[in-house]
């Protein structure tokens, strides 16, 4: 595989308290590569997130994929992960720099975009089955 779709949600029901992300990974023509989800204890929605933006570049790392193209439907963590709006919490800046260091590491590069939430069913999908299991 040369390049991933990487579609991700995260949440959590009150902010902060539980949180849970998913993702939901295709190639470039939307074949399924997998599906995964976690379970967060106290974070806040943004930072659920911020995230999982970060293990779903692990996870193309772990695949050996040099290239994303990250979905979301938070236009917050989008604009800030493209560099156009600041960052003022200190925990999205520490999750932004360890994205960036993977980034940097590994090669990577990335397009971010952002979607709506229509558009990110399944990914939404899968990160309430981790809030309604908590695994």
């Amino acid at each position: 595989m040369k390049k991933l779709h990487i579609y991700t949600d995260g949440g959590s029901r009150w902010n902060p308290w539980e949180a849970w992300i998913g993702v939901y990974i295709t190639d470039t023509h939307g074949k399924e590569i997998e599906k995964r989800y976690k379970y967060l204890w106290q974070k806040t929605n943004n930072e659920a997130e911020y995230l999982w933006a970060y293990y779903g570049i692990l996870r193309a790392i772990d695949l050996w994929v040099k290239e994303i193209h990250l979905y979301m439907d938070s236009k917050l963590v989008i604009e800030q992960l493209s560099g156009n709006w600041k960052i003022k919490k200190k925990e999205l800046q520490e999750i932004y720099c360890d994205i960036q260091s993977l980034i940097k590491k590994w090669w990577i590069m990335i397009e971010y975009s952002w979607i709506e939430r229509e558009k990110n069913k399944e990914a939404d999908r899968l990160s309430n089955v981790a809030m309604d299991t908590k695994n």
